[in-house]
């Protein structure tokens, strides 16, 4: 007898084939467990945008370890916190953060009832800033020296990438102000903006302004070096093919160079963004913008029972959302490079 082999295509047939070449795969007799049998294994569910869903035994062994990572450190967190002294108390434990958080959200509940007073009575709300609010401040400012950031860096970068004497006139200036930390970048910034702005009601505040421009000083780099690198480790042929066909520098640029070289840039972005949201929270200490860097700071100063455990809740937060930062980055690459085609 002469094996016939088969596709992955008639594995994972449609609804209507199934029951077209069903009745020549499968043979007559037996056709109840034959039935039982194509029941039990039922393709992936899918949600939009072709994301599938994996199996519940795939995602039980994806899930527990880290599950299992996580109890772990609260656990020992738990036990080991109380041993720890400092000059407001012991170190809070999980229970103690989460009794801060609580506290923190009952604050900008509270926040949020007296604005609605004050608006519906014709005054305008003039409280301070509650911790949700300096998420949010903090957020706008990563995002604006984010944006600053990849706009310089990836022009920048595929010139470097394109050009051999671009890439080796500005590559002893990257190396040079890369490693520059961002408390020595804060007082140039500071008062090159405070020279520049000069306007006794500016549309945005001059803390906004030093702390986006240090986060952009910072975290251009990665995504400059990497967008360099991946347009100089175009494959050559398609260099080649791109002069056999005469493709005039922009179409080079945007139909081999930039599709090709999408994944470094998006690895640099992620850097950079990881970066940017590390530098900002000491801009924002420094500069007293009125995010997250802000708040730890104040607390800090406050000196009250309550502030280590309001402080820790930022570190918690701050960590939760560079994690967040980077994932959505990842979902963006993964989408843009979805048909990415050369």
């Amino acid at each position: 007898m002469n094996a016939v082999p088969l596709r992955k295509e008639e594995f994972f047939a449609t609804p209507s084939q199934d029951k077209e070449e069903g009745a020549s795969l499968l043979p007559a007799a037996g056709t109840d467990g034959a039935k039982e049998e194509t029941a039990s294994v039922k393709p992936a569910r899918s949600l939009p945008f072709g994301i599938k869903l994996p199996a519940p035994r795939d995602a039980f062994d994806a899930l527990w370890p880290p599950f299992a990572g996580i109890g772990a450190f609260l656990a020992l967190w738990a036990l080991a916190a109380p041993l720890v002294q400092t000059s407001l108390g012991a170190l809070p434990g999980p229970g103690d953060v989460w009794s801060a958080f609580t506290g923190l959200m009952d604050e900008n509940a509270a926040a949020r009832i007296s604005a609605a007073e004050a608006v519906s009575a014709g005054y305008s709300y003039t409280g301070p800033p509650t911790f949700v609010d300096q998420i949010f401040t903090s957020l706008e400012t990563v995002a604006a020296g984010f944006v600053l950031a990849t706009l310089f860096a990836v022009p920048l970068g595929l010139v470097a990438g394109m050009s051999k004497r671009v890439n080796a006139a500005i590559n002893p200036l990257v190396q040079v102000m890369r490693p520059v930390s961002p408390l020595a970048w804060l007082p140039i910034v500071t008062m090159v903006v405070s020279a520049s702005m000069t306007s006794d009601d500016p549309t945005l505040a001059k803390s906004f302004v030093v702390s986006a421009v240090v986060v952009m000083l910072c975290s251009l780099w990665p995504t400059l070096i990497n967008t360099a690198i991946g347009t100089a480790s175009i494959d050559k042929d398609l260099i080649a093919v791109g002069r056999v066909l005469r493709l005039g520098w922009f179409a080079r640029l945007t139909r081999l160079v930039l599709p090709s070289s999408l994944p470094f840039i998006f690895t640099g972005m992620r850097l950079s963004l990881g970066t940017g949201w590390m530098v900002l929270i000491a801009a924002e200490m420094l500069a007293q913008n009125p995010g997250l860097g802000k708040f730890v700071w104040d607390e800090f100063q406050n000196g009250s029972e309550k502030s280590l455990a309001r402080i820790m809740v930022a570190v918690v937060v701050i960590g939760l959302i560079g994690f967040a930062l980077d994932r959505i980055m990842m979902a963006l690459q993964s989408f843009v490079s979805r048909n990415r085609t050369v």
